[in-house]
């Protein structure tokens, strides 16, 4: 007997691939929908078709009580109502059903004025970018609050994880580690809030068994590591089977980038991350995951390492 049915939307991403697997360990039957089965997961049946499609997504979402939505646009695609028309569709492809979906949100919508970044702090965005974020949850917690479904976001940090690419670890920290070179990235002594992505999609899983104990709409806080660029640095190192040699990065090749790189301009725009400490916090969720919920720094990170340096020699 399964635990239930739970449909993810985007499962090629990184939050949708890890959550996948989460789900499928903890005895769901998972549905995955995306373009392609890029990386597929054991376990997942697998649906075809376009997130610009209501009824491909209401095809893929059939029967599930869950759905996770992992979709996500090109950094550079936020803007222009596009963030807000692909929610919408979403929204209208779980119709007045009452299913929950459980939503990745980010520390985008907070200022980086609160060194602790708790669930009930008003939101206020420092950027458009930050601004485009809290409209869709606007959004999301409309379609709650009439009834037509319930909605549990949990935000979190950066992300990290085993086979995990494109995104600040493997773009920037170890961008130059097959030159033996690592880059402290953020600004020392300050923490940063990272995310190991299987710790992550075990937390989506967590909130959907116990949808029920929730309310229309929730906000929960992933804390996951808050560690300086030193920490990470040192572990890093420890963790690498050759040896690294570290060094500040430097942010004004991102400025100089995005003046021909649209990604690289709006990456830059978002350099405050890295120069705030903002730490997530929630007692609530805390005790939704239970004692000893997440895999220890220096593992998660060491896992994180092995795969990149196996890739590194691949392309050797």
């Amino acid at each position: 007997m399964t635990r239930g049915k739970v449909t993810i939307l985007g499962i090629n991403g990184h939050i949708g691939h890890h959550a996948a697997k989460a789900f499928v360990e903890a005895g769901w039957e998972a549905t995955g929908f995306g373009r392609a089965d890029r990386h597929p997961v054991p376990g997942v049946r697998f649906v075809k078709g376009d997130a610009g499609s209501v009824a491909d997504m209401r095809a893929a979402i059939g029967e599930s009580e869950v759905v996770v939505n992992a979709l996500n646009l090109p950094y550079h695609q936020w803007d222009k109502g596009r963030m807000e028309a692909q929610t919408a569709k979403v929204i209208e492809a779980l119709g007045a059903s009452g299913k929950t979906l459980l939503f990745p949100g980010n520390i985008y919508n907070y200022s980086p004025a609160h060194r602790e970044v708790t669930s009930d702090l008003p939101q206020e965005p420092p950027t458009p970018r930050g601004a485009i974020r809290v409209r869709v949850e606007q959004m999301l917690r409309a379609a709650a609050e009439r009834g037509a479904m319930q909605v549990t976001i949990l935000r979190a940090g950066d992300f990290f994880g085993p086979d995990n690419r494109f995104d600040w670890f493997d773009q920037a920290i170890l961008r130059e580690a097959g030159k033996g070179r690592l880059a402290m990235l953020g600004t020392r002594g300050f923490g940063h809030s990272w995310a190991y992505l299987p710790d992550l999609g075990r937390a989506f899983e967590k909130l959907g068994r116990h949808r029920q104990e929730f309310g229309r709409f929730e906000n929960f806080h992933f804390a996951g590591h808050y560690v300086t660029p030193e920490q990470m640095a040192a572990a890093i190192v420890a963790a690498a089977p050759v040896p690294l040699k570290v060094s500040g990065f430097p942010w004004i090749v991102l400025t100089l980038l995005g003046l021909t790189n649209p990604v690289m301009r709006e990456v830059a725009k978002m350099g405050y991350l890295w120069q705030k400490p903002m730490e997530l916090k929630d007692s609530r969720l805390d005790a939704v995951l239970g004692p000893d919920f997440g895999t220890k720094f220096e593992e998660a990170v060491a896992a994180t390492v092995r795969t990149h340096f196996k890739v590194e020699r691949l392309a050797a």
